[in-house]
This record gives C-alpha cells, sequence and structure tokens, in this order.
C-alpha cells in the first residue's frame, strides 16, 4: 500500500543524504519520481546534502498545488513512480493535504523530509500537519551532536553568533555561515535553555574569571 512517510531530524542528522539515496535507489530500479523542495541552501530548484551531493528538484513555491502538478505531469505522459519531498518544515498545511492525496487519490509513495521544530522550539506548520497526516513517522538514526558531546535535540538560530529565540519563523541560513551572519547551530535541550551556543561557550572557556587561578 502507498504511503506518506515523514522522516524527521534536527538540522545534520542526513535528512537530504537519505532523500538522495531513496530517489537513487528507486532510480537504479528504474522507478522516476518527482522531488520537490522548498528553499534548499543549493538555490531554487535544487535538493542538496551537506556533503556536497546535489541533484535538480521542482521548487515547491507558496500557493503551488503539488497534487495539481502531478496530475498535470501524468496527465502529459510523464512516468511518476513516487515522490520526494525535502524541506517538508516550510510547505503550508494545505501543501501536506495535497501530498496526503497524492498518496490517496494518485496511489504514489509520498517521502517528507524535514525538522520538526523551529529555533524557538514551536513546531512548523508544515510539520505539524504531515505529524497529523502521515501514516509512518521515522526519526533519523544519525544523531547531530550538541558542541558539549551531547545529542543535540533543538535547533538554534544566531545572529553575528549570538542566539536569538525572536523573529520571523523562516530566514534562510546555514550552519556554515560566517559569524556576521544568520546562521543555525544544533544544541541539546541544556544549552538551548540556556542560550549557550559553541561561540558564546567558548567565548566563556577564554575569560579571564573562569580560569584557574594559579602562583604568580
Amino acid at each position: 500500500m502507498p504511503e506518506l512517510v515523514f522522516f524527521s531530524g534536527t538540522m545534520d542528522c542526513g535528512k537530504s543524504t537519505l532523500a538522495l539515496q531513496i530517489g537513487h535507489n528507486r532510480s537504479a530500479r528504474g522507478l522516476q519520481g518527482v522531488i520537490f523542495t522548498r528553499d534548499d541552501r543549493a538555490g531554487e530548484g535544487k535538493l542538496s546534502s551537506r556533503l556536497g551531493l546535489v541533484t535538480e528538484a521542482v521548487e515547491a513555491a507558496p500557493g503551488m498545488d503539488l497534487y495539481g502538478y502531478l496530475v498535470g505531469r501524468m496527465s502529459q505522459g510523464d512516468k511518476v513512480d513516487h515522490v520526494i519531498v525535502d524541506e517538508a518544515q516550510f510547505l503550508a498545511p494545505e501543501q501536506i493535504d495535497q501530498l496526503a492525496r497524492v498518496v490517496d487519490d494518485l496511489g504514489l509513495d509520498v517521502f517528507a523530509f524535514g525538522i520538526t521544530t523551529d529555533f524557538r522550539t514551536k513546531l512548523f506548520p508544515g510539520s505539524q500537519r504531515l505529524i497529523e497526516l502521515a501514516d509512518r513517522l521515522e526519526t533519523l538514526q544519525v544523531e547531530a551532536m550538541c558542541w558539549c558531546g551531547a545529542r543535540a535535540t533543538h535547533n538554534a538560530r544566531t545572529v553575528g553568533g549570538v542566539m536569538v529565540v525572536e523573529g520571523e519563523q523562516v530566514v534562510v541560513g546555514d550552519v556554515d555561515r560566517p559569524a556576521a551572519d544568520i546562521g543555525y547551530e544544533v544544541l541539546c535541550r541544556r544549552h538551548h535553555r540556556r542560550r549557550m551556543t559553541s561561540a558564546s561557550a567558548h567565548a566563556g572557556a577564554l575569560s579571564p574569571d573562569v580560569l584557574p587561578v594559579g602562583p604568580a
């Protein structure tokens, strides 16, 4: 039976890499899929992983009817065996409803990949709707790590290297951007609550008032 499957995890846990792997494995068996993405770090209409892999994709723009797009492709004779959706957290709830209809009415497997919560620990609307509708939820087994070595469970946004907890929900950034830019970092819950990023922890370690005092 076709399924709507939601693969979720924090940043840096290999979601896009797995999406590319699923697409590759199915393509090697002669199956053809459509890949949707939104606001990928590599640019519009791209699905990329931090390992350097990249492939072409369809940009799922705001307001786009994903079900209608697929029906149009299939009506023109295109073969579509499955659908892969990366950065699914950025989709609108009604677009998630359209993906569920793709499964139910078109009989296609839909594999959606995304993070569940934003930098404020609030659910993305797209992720919330996926949790509500998905036939199966899968938590990625590659664990991202906080700077302290603990399992990372929360996504943090930084501006100029300082963690922030207010602002627009969607601002495209990356973990590899310079500290002066908007960036993101994965943290354990304890350090997210304390707003302690790797940069602030490093600065604290170098502060004179926390260094051991020895004989002159």
